[in-house]
C-alpha cells in the first residue's frame, strides 16, 4: 500500500491554493465536475483541492473521478474516498461508460505516462491518449458541459533546441512524426487538436502543456529523475544519476501545479494552449545535490557518466510568460523548498521501500 496523501499534512499548501484561486470557484457553486484519471498524481492533487474548496466555501459542488482502479484511492487517501461531495466511477476512458448526468466542467487528466509502454507498445500508448481524448470530449459535449481542460505536455514541443533557453507556446517545432518513439509526444499533439475541433462559443476547451512537477505524492521509482533521487535520498542511500547529468530541467511544486490547472479551467481561453512549469532551469547533476542536501545528514552524489565537451545539452523548460501575462499565474515556491517540503511529507508518511507511492503522473517527462 502507498502512503495516503492526507489533509492535516497538505493543510498549508491547501490553503494556498485556495487562497490564490478563491474567486474562481464561485463558477462551480452547486455544479458537478468530472475529473478523468482521478486516482493518478494529478488527479488526487485536483480532488484534494477541489474539497478543501467546496468544504471551506460551501459551494455544494460534487466532484465524480473516473479512473480504471478507484479502490486505490482508499487505499492513497480514504479521506477523499469517504468524502460525501466526492464520489468515484470506475471505467477505463477509451472503452468504458461514462457516469450519468451532465457535468458543468471537466478535467481529462487520464493519460499514460509510462516510458516502457512508450518503448514497448508505443501504439497502445497513442490509443489511449487519442481515444479517451475523443470519448471524453464527446461525452462533455453531449452533456452540455461549459468547460473543458486538457491535461497535456510540453513533449509537443518535440526537442527543445539548445539554443532556445525556455520553449514558448507560439514554438513551431514538433517531434518526429515517424519515430515510434514519439507515440506519446504525437498522441498529446492529437488530443490538442480534438479539443479544438471540438470547441464552440458554448463549449470553452482549453490545452494546459505539463513539463515536471515535484510534491507529495509523486513517483519515486519511474522514470522521472527528481522523483528518482528524492527516494534515494530517503532510503540514505547516494543519489545515482545515470547520465551525464548535463541536462537541462524545471520543477514546479504541486501547489503551483493546482493554482495553474484551476485557473487555466475556469479563466483559460477555448482553443489555447498554456505552458504549466517552473523556468527556474537546473542541471541534473546540480538537481541531485539540492537533493542530497535536503535533508540532514547530507548524502553523496553519483555521477555515471563523464560530460562531453561540446556536447548538446538536452534541454526541456518553458516560457510561461503566457500564463503570466493572460491570467497572472506565477511560480511561488523555489525548487529547493519544493524539495524539502516534499522530503518532509514522505518522512512523515513512514516511508519505507514498500511504501512508494505508484500513481500514474500526468507529466510527459522529467
Amino acid at each position: 500500500m502507498g502512503s495516503s496523501i492526507t489533509t492535516n499534512r497538505l493543510a498549508s499548501d491547501l490553503d494556498n491554493i485556495l487562497s490564490r484561486t478563491e474567486p474562481l470557484w464561485q463558477e462551480l457553486r452547486g455544479q458537478r465536475i468530472l475529473i478523468t484519471g482521478a486516482t493518478g498524481f494529478f488527479g488526487c492533487w485536483l480532488l484534494e483541492s477541489f474539497a478543501w474548496a467546496n468544504d471551506r466555501l460551501n459551494l455544494n459542488a460534487c466532484a465524480v473521478g473516473v479512473s480504471r482502479h478507484p479502490g486505490v484511492l482508499t487505499q492513497k487517501a480514504p479521506h477523499l474516498a469517504r468524502n460525501p461531495a466526492i464520489s468515484l466511477h470506475a471505467a477505463d476512458v477509451r472503452t468504458g461508460d461514462f457516469p450519468r448526468g451532465d457535468f458543468s466542467h471537466v478535467i481529462h487528466a487520464a493519460t499514460e505516462a509510462s516510458a516502457r509502454l512508450n518503448r514497448d507498445a508505443p501504439m497502445e500508448m497513442f490509443e489511449t491518449i487519442v481515444e479517451g481524448t475523443r470519448r471524453t470530449l464527446q461525452f462533455s459535449v453531449a452533456g452540455s458541459a461549459a468547460r473543458f481542460l486538457l491535461v497535456s505536455s510540453g513533449a509537443v514541443y518535440g526537442t527543445q533546441p539548445p539554443q532556445l533557453t525556455h520553449v514558448t507556446e507560439s514554438f513551431t517545432g514538433g517531434p518526429d512524426s515517424l519515430d515510434p518513439a514519439n507515440a506519446y509526444a504525437e498522441g498529446k499533439r492529437t488530443a490538442e487538436l480534438l479539443c479544438s475541433l471540438a470547441a464552440s462559443p458554448s463549449f470553452a476547451a482549453t490545452v494546459a502543456r505539463c513539463f515536471a512537477f515535484v510534491g507529495p505524492g509523486m513517483q519515486l521509482d519511474a522514470h522521472f529523475a527528481i522523483g528518482n533521487f528524492i527516494g534515494d535520498r530517503l532510503r540514505g542511500r547516494a543519489i545515482c544519476v545515470q547520465g551525464d547529468g548535463t541536462a537541462v530541467r524545471s520543477y514546479l511544486y504541486t501547489s503551483d501545479l493546482m493554482v495553474w490547472l484551476w485557473t487555466i479551467l475556469f479563466k483559460g481561453q477555448s482553443r489555447r494552449a498554456y505552458n504549466v512549469g517552473s523556468e527556474e532551469a537546473i542541471d541534473i547533476a546540480s538537481l541531485a545535490r539540492e537533493v542530497a542536501a535536503a535533508l540532514p545528514p547530507e548524502v553523496a552524489v553519483n555521477i555515471a557518466f563523464t560530460a562531453t565537451h561540446g556536447a548538446t545539452v538536452h534541454r526541456y523548460v518553458p516560457s510561461t510568460a503566457r500564463a503570466r501575462e493572460e491570467l497572472g499565474l506565477t511560480a511561488q515556491v523555489p525548487l529547493r523548498e519544493a524539495i524539502c517540503r516534499t522530503c518532509r511529507w514522505f518522512s512523515q508518511n513512514t516511508f519505507s521501500e514498500n511504501a512508494v507511492l505508484e500513481v500514474s503522473s500526468a507529466v510527459g517527462r522529467s
